[in-house]
Parts: C-alpha cells; structure tokens; sequence
C-alpha cells in the first residue's frame, strides 16, 4: 500500500482549510506557513482539489480558498481520489498479474485490505476530523506558531 506525500499533504491541508475558513477565504500562504508545505506543491494540489469541486477560489484582496461542499459532505477519500492517489495494497494495482502474469499466493489478502482502507476512508469525513479534540489542540498549536514570524515582521517594521 502506498498513501504517498501527496494524498498525506492533500487532507492536512483540506483539514487546515476547513478549520480556517469559518468565516473567510484562507491563502495558500497560511495553509503553508501553519503546515510546513512549500507553497508551490499546495498550489498543484489545490488545482486538482479545485477540478474535482471539493474547494473554490475566492480572488481579490483577502482571496484564498474556501471549502466547495459542507465538511460533512467531504469524505477523506473524496480528497485522495481528487489528487489521483489510489489506496491498493496489492503489488498488481488489482490486476491479478502479481507473480510472473499470474494472481499471486496472498492476492486476496492484499485486496480486501485495499478494500477495508477505502471503506474507513471512505467514512470519515473533514467534519469528523474538525471535532476531534486532539485535532483542535494540534490546530490552536499551528496556529500560534505560524503567527509568531508576522508578529517579529510587524514589529521590526514599526521601529
């Protein structure tokens, strides 16, 4: 099974977004500062996440991105799926030509373990991972931390 960077990174920052953007629109900067993305990797994987209309753009002054559908609405694996991530344990992407062309000894067991991963995925949604109190915790501690660097610049620029 791989769940690569990209599928990891793609909900971290759906999370991040729909925790930020309550009340506005949230930049990819923000996104990036709070969760240590470089921001021209966000903005690849926003473009996908924008195509399959799980988020939408907001231009303008105060611009970012916002949440396309209700967090309840977004299913974990609805992101994975929107930036081409696919959950498969199996060596064969499901083809059974794992061993020389052939099904291999363990293909099942491979199998409905992809299927069990995308069924739990497929369950939880941004809502559920937003009310998670650890996740709240986590949230508030990003939060601080990425707002510490604006506090030094505003600072340094007013003396």
């Amino acid at each position: 099974m791989r769940l690569t960077t990209k599928g990891r990174y793609a909900v971290t920052a759906m999370l991040d977004l729909a925790l930020h953007s309550v009340s506005q629109p949230v930049s990819l900067a923000d996104i990036s500062a709070r969760q240590a993305i470089s921001l021209s990797y966000l903005e690849q994987l926003f473009s996908r996440l924008r195509k399959a209309k799980l988020v939408a753009s907001v231009r303008g002054p105060g611009g970012g991105y916002r949440l396309a559908v209700a967090p309840d609405q977004i299913a974990i694996s609805a992101i994975i799926d929107a930036v081409n991530e696919s959950i498969d344990a199996t060596r064969c992407g499901k083809n059974t030509n794992c061993q020389n062309g052939e099904m291999c000894l363990t293909h099942f067991l491979w199998h409905d373990l992809s299927d069990h991963i995308q069924q739990f995925l497929d369950a939880v949604s941004l809502a559920q991972l937003m009310e998670d109190i650890q996740v709240k915790k986590i949230a508030q501690r990003q939060q601080l931390v990425s707002e510490i660097p604006r506090k030094i610049e505003t600072s340094q620029s007013a003396g």
